[in-house]
């Protein structure tokens, strides 16, 4: 049992995303610690990658603003060993499967297992060629979180089965950013994930305002929020810390 079940062991999960070094690592430890102060069950850390496909404008442009202030993967990996320091909740790292295999597979993530991160998206890799990643991540207790998506249809059952630490359910077609409304069909999907696993599922893609994160974490186990944190630091800058502070809180209260 992986730490990422702590995440939902107390009710419904709030699961904030925020790129590593947008706008500088020490607003994003600054950031994340509020955050966690402020209710955040699991934290998601991005590490910037120059062509994050699953990304809409405004992380893509966290993305760049971070990679242009002289973010590596090395640095990331020390700003968790400080976050490690006091922050318990569980914490995984959202990237792309190019970063890990640059870095080299197993050394990017033996060193996740070194500094305390439980689990790692990469939303390109497809679940069919998940192998190359999969021993690695079991030999170091990393889960390799599975996404479904709307277009997963005939596959959501055979991933659910083999899902581990949470599975990340996309609750809209298209790229990640704020949406006024979520139309997909999701009470379907989750119903068929329930019938095939017991690991929790939390929604993410477009969730910005506390009604939407209540709505989402009725139908799953969490909610899962990028976008609006980002541009809250977009808009803020290094002043972040304390705004994301009382987001956080308020998306909390909202899904308890």
């Amino acid at each position: 049992m992986s730490n990422i079940a702590n995440a939902f062991k107390n009710g419904k999960a709030f699961i904030p995303f925020v790129t590593c070094g947008d706008p500088d690592l020490e607003t994003t430890a600054k950031v994340v610690r509020e955050a966690v102060k402020n209710g955040a069950d699991l934290v998601e850390l991005g590490i910037p990658f120059s062509d994050p496909t699953a990304e809409g404008p405004v992380i893509q442009a966290a993305n760049l603003r971070a990679l242009q202030g002289g973010v590596t993967t090395d640095k990331v990996f020390d700003l968790v060993r400080d976050l490690r320091t006091d922050v318990t909740v569980p914490m995984v790292f959202m990237t792309y499967a190019n970063v890990v295999f640059s870095y080299g597979a197993e050394r990017f993530i033996s060193t996740c297992k070194e500094i305390g991160i439980d689990g790692l998206i990469l939303p390109d890799l497809p679940f069919e060629e998940k192998e190359e990643f999969l021993d690695l991540c079991h030999q170091n207790e990393v889960d390799l979180i599975s996404l479904i998506a709307p277009t997963s249809e005939n596959r959501i059952a055979m991933i659910a089965k083999e899902a581990e630490g949470f599975i990340y359910l996309v609750s809209s077609l298209g790229v990640t950013g704020v949406r006024s409304e979520i139309k997909t069909d999701l009470d379907s999907i989750v119903k068929v994930i329930r019938a095939n696993t017991d690991t929790p599922v939390a929604i993410g893609f477009g969730i910005s305002t506390p009604e939407q994160a209540k709505k989402m974490a009725d139908i799953s186990d969490g909610a899962i929020v990028g976008s609006a944190i980002i541009k809250i630091l977009a808009a803020n800058g290094k002043d972040s810390a304390p705004l994301v502070g009382e987001y956080v809180k308020s998306m909390k209260d909202a899904i308890r």
